[in-house]
């Protein structure tokens, strides 16, 4: 069983109404309504109202039909913003030099859907399939993934100078190399 609601003309952009839609797509009704009450976004409360509106529809379609309906078995199957209108809700605000800057105001339009059928199974999209709890996972690529996007993580490093001997070790070694040397040309 599917129920819908939708919210009007609610101050504020859809862009912003968006991130709070976002959180709660695919979600159980009592944690998308947890997610709601603790988000410190002004849209969460238009939300959270269009949800609980949602809910007493699908209570109320329900006892039309004549089903018995849990609300903890509901899920927000869709939920999407609209863009609403502008118009006459321009405003002017001063701006320096005499100037003025026009402002518009937003409304967003809030629809979402419940539903109490079993959810689907996610898709896989050409990937490999997950692994199971009981198999390992597979080693990590040598190379990170910045690497692989190139840029400045995938710039070679700067070759760091040897660090030098110790001075007694280091003059130990010309004097040697010196005499092997001259023990080559004396050979030939």
């Amino acid at each position: 069983m599917e129920a819908t609601a939708s919210a009007k003309y609610l101050r504020g952009s859809a862009q912003k109404a968006r991130l709070v839609v976002d959180m709660i797509r695919g979600k159980d009704v009592n944690q998308a309504l947890a997610i709601l009450r603790f988000t410190r976004k002004r849209a969460a409360a238009h939300v959270e109202k269009c949800m609980r509106s949602a809910i007493a529809n699908a209570n109320e379609a329900a006892e039309k039909a004549n089903i018995s309906i849990d609300p903890d078995d509901l899920w927000v199957r869709t939920a999407f913003v609209d863009r609403g209108p502008t118009k006459n809700r321009r405003r002017v605000r001063p701006a320096p030099q005499g100037r003025a800057y026009r402002e518009q105001r937003h409304f967003c339009h809030v629809t979402i859907s419940l539903s109490n059928d079993a959810r689907p199974e996610p898709k896989s999209n050409g990937k490999a399939p997950k692994a199971e709890a009981g198999e390992a996972k597979p080693a990590k690529l040598a190379e990170s993934k910045g690497r692989k996007r190139g840029g400045a993580v995938a710039a070679p490093r700067a070759k760091r100078p040897a660090k030098k001997e110790e001075p007694e070790a280091a003059a130990e070694k010309p004097a040697a190399k010196k005499a092997s040397k001259k023990k080559a040309k004396s050979d030939e």
